[in-house]
């Protein structure tokens, strides 16, 4: 037996298709069933959540392909899906009559494969051949086939790509920018593709001429052609980790030109215009802008040395960037000020040419209390045409369409009420962490909750990757939980982004633990404010958010009475090894480097849980399919956690991806068994 056996007798579970490990995940499968999914409680849980998933008056968001609007639809008769088209005008009625483009169910039928829509990339301006993507049972790998958006078919003979993490797009007619696996040392360390090259028409992907060569250790790179008329340019990137990139342009004879920005800064080019939002405070030109501020320079001077830069967009301790999006005029930014949003419209000096000039700004609204509003240009090539969304907690999605500079946008489509929100209520609150930062979080209770200790309460909570989590409506939460007589709080802890790069960078890398103590405090809130118990109170989160419930049991265990870890991340001493780990190092760090393990080992779940703790049982939801974070962390956690004497329970989707579920029918069963695994064990539904 080697030391690494001998340090973790559970490292046979690694073998990710191995028969061995998928007998043992098949039998912790068949235990999690027989004990929490085969009661008439979770059969009706998952069927009001399927109900949801399945509804034909949910609304189909659409997204502008040439002169049609586009829409990927799942639903009972279509558990795989369709894509589909219609018209603007059509799409305005109540009812629209849809064209279906591709038939995905019929399409798995007759190749023999469970494929899931990964997405359709089509080439601009004559939108008439799109390469569609298509994972195998859900995973981030997929194989790509050329399609004839005339004829609705895939084009015999024409650009395929085999099963890889792929980065394909459209460089002209008869070229494509490929990052794929060529084979041996053509991928990064985390996975992805070290190579981006250029494949012509007709030829064999062997003899792609290389673009540009990453090192092993870079997370990707890629290469895509802006299609613009009049803005034709092709970029070449370097993804150095998730937070640190290069861009260059690519001219005609393949010359690459850096885009001197600091690298990690985001950028994003648009006709004659670069916005940059540096993530750390940035001097330049004489002047210094802080983290997480909106920059827009004109792109042609910038490259040429010049750097007048104006400033769109400065955050404060409450408010941050969350969006930014461009109609053909205008340039409409999505701000939070205490995760709520509001909305304003930039217009860019007129002229198009010489200086940098006044911005004008006005106000396009914000969100209704406590809710969530988003809005977006619809074709930024074409008109000043916007979509606009509001949403809450107990808000069901209203769509607009508007014009901007052409009054009022007008409701398009309404989203139907899926519980009675009636007898609900949401309010905000701010706990204090452990070293006095205020934290916020929401919380959906009965209006006539009383605070006695007793309310089953679910806390929800992500904290990674500067991802926040703002007000919006779920069907399925209001059945499964509240409808049953529980109170639901999402907490904004550090690691998001709800105040912007600040917000995260607070909890990266050494810092990871102020997660666990903001979340730690909102649940101290929870229970000094009579809303629930220990008890009573469980917690739930997924990937990034299922490494902070692995956390919150090992190191906050009295706090709760259930916790649910879904696709996580828990043996952080082998993350790197696993999936696409090595991807994530920015924000963990590195556990080979013995300074980062030092810190690290103190929020990796599966070094820190120990026999003779007293844990509050936990479950841990996975698939096998998942190629991403991968089902190897939560299967080794539960194993070593029934080892010790513990209280743990599994499941592992066989297909699915890092979703854990690759159609709605499956969603449903596995949103189902947390929420009924929840109700076991912190309160009957009433």
């Amino acid at each position: 037996m080697t030391s690494a056996h001998q340090e973790d007798p559970h490292l046979w579970l690694e073998d990710i298709d191995g028969e061995a490990a998928l007998d043992w995940a098949r039998q912790q499968n068949a235990r999690t069933v027989h004990t929490y999914a085969q009661s008439s409680d979770f059969q009706a849980i998952e069927q009001g959540i399927l109900e949801v998933l399945d509804s034909d008056a949910r609304i189909p968001m659409v997204s502008k392909i040439g002169p049609l609007y586009y829409n990927f639809w799942r639903d009972k008769a279509h558990p795989k899906g369709l894509w589909r088209r219609t018209t603007l005008a059509q799409y305005r009625t109540p009812e629209p009559e849809w064209e279906t483009v591709l038939d995905l169910d019929a399409l798995a039928a007759a190749d023999g494969e469970n494929w899931v829509w990964h997405g359709a990339d089509c080439l601009e301006p004559a939108n008439e051949r799109c390469l569609i993507s298509l994972s195998r049972g859900g995973a981030d790998a997929d194989v790509v086939r050329e399609f004839d958006l005339v004829s609705m078919t895939f084009v015999e003979g024409g650009f395929e790509l085999p099963e890889a993490k792929n980065h394909v797009t459209w460089k002209d007619i008869d070229h494509l920018y490929v990052g794929t696996d060529f084979g041996p040392g053509s991928m990064t360390s985390s996975s992805y593709p070290r190579l981006v090259k250029q494949w012509r028409r007709g030829t064999p992907l062997a003899e792609a001429v290389t673009v540009y060569e990453g090192a092993h250790e870079d997370m990707s790179v890629s290469a895509w052609s802006d299609h613009t008329p009049g803005f034709e340019r092709d970029f070449v990137s370097r993804q150095i980790d998730f937070y640190d990139s290069e861009t260059w342009l690519r001219a005609p004879d393949g010359t690459l030109a850096k885009l001197d920005v600091p690298d990690d800064a985001n950028t994003g080019v648009t006709r004659e215009w670069l916005l940059i939002e540096p993530r750390e405070d940035w001097s330049v030109a004489g002047r210094t802008y802080i983290a997480g501020s909106l920059l827009a320079a004109r792109f042609d001077d910038y490259m040429a040395g010049a750097r007048e830069l104006t400033l769109l967009f400065e955050p404060d301790d409450t408010t941050a960037l969350d969006d930014y999006s461009w109609t053909r005029h205008h340039l409409i930014l999505n701000v939070m000020h205490d995760v709520v949003n509001r909305l304003e419209v930039l217009t860019p000096p007129e002229g198009g040419t010489g200086g940098t000039g006044e911005w004008a700004r006005e106000s396009l609204g914000g969100a209704p209390a406590l809710s969530c509003v988003a809005a977006g240009g619809i074709d930024e090539t074409e008109n000043d045409d916007y979509f606009l969304t509001v949403s809450g907690f107990l808000q069901p999605t209203t769509l607009y369409i508007g014009t901007l500079g052409q009054g009022e946008p007008q409701a398009l489509k309404h989203s139907p009420g899926f519980f009675d929100a009636s007898r609900f209520r949401v309010s905000q609150h701010f706990a204090t962490s452990a070293d006095g930062t205020r934290v916020p979080y929401f919380e959906i209770a009965a209006k006539d909750l009383v605070a006695d200790g007793t309310n089953p309460t679910l806390q929800y909570a992500y904290g990674g990757f500067e991802i926040s989590l703002e007000p919006s409506y779920s069907g399925g939460i209001g059945r499964a939980w509240l409808e049953r007589g529980g109170v639901y709080v999402v907490a904004n802890i550090r690691g998001g982004g709800e105040y912007g790069p600040r917000w995260h960078q607070a909890a990266l890398q050494e810092n990871r633990l102020r997660t666990c103590e903001d979340f730690a405090a909102v649940s101290q809130d929870l229970i000094a404010r009579g809303i629930t118990s220990p008890a009573h109170l469980g917690a739930m989160g997924g990937s990034n958010g299922g490494l902070l419930m692995g956390n919150m049991l090992t190191l906050y265990p009295q706090l709760y009475g259930a916790i649910v870890s879904e696709v996580a991340l828990l043996d952080m001493k082998r993350y790197t090894q696993l999936s696409a780990g090595a991807s994530w190092i920015a924000e963990y760090g590195d556990p080979e480097q013995p300074d980062e393990w030092e810190f690290i080992q103190t929020f990796s779940p599966y070094e820190n849980a120990r026999a003779g703790a007293t844990y509050p049982p936990a479950l841990f939801t996975t698939s096998t399919r998942d190629d991403r974070v991968g089902p190897v962390h939560a299967r080794k956690m539960h194993a070593k956690l029934l080892a010790q004497g513990h209280d743990s329970s599994f499941y592992e989707n066989m297909e699915g991806g890092h979703s854990a579920a690759a159609d709605n029918k499956a969603s449903a069963f596995m949103d189902a068994l947390g929420y009924a695994y929840l109700w076991h064990h912190i309160g009957r539904p009433t």
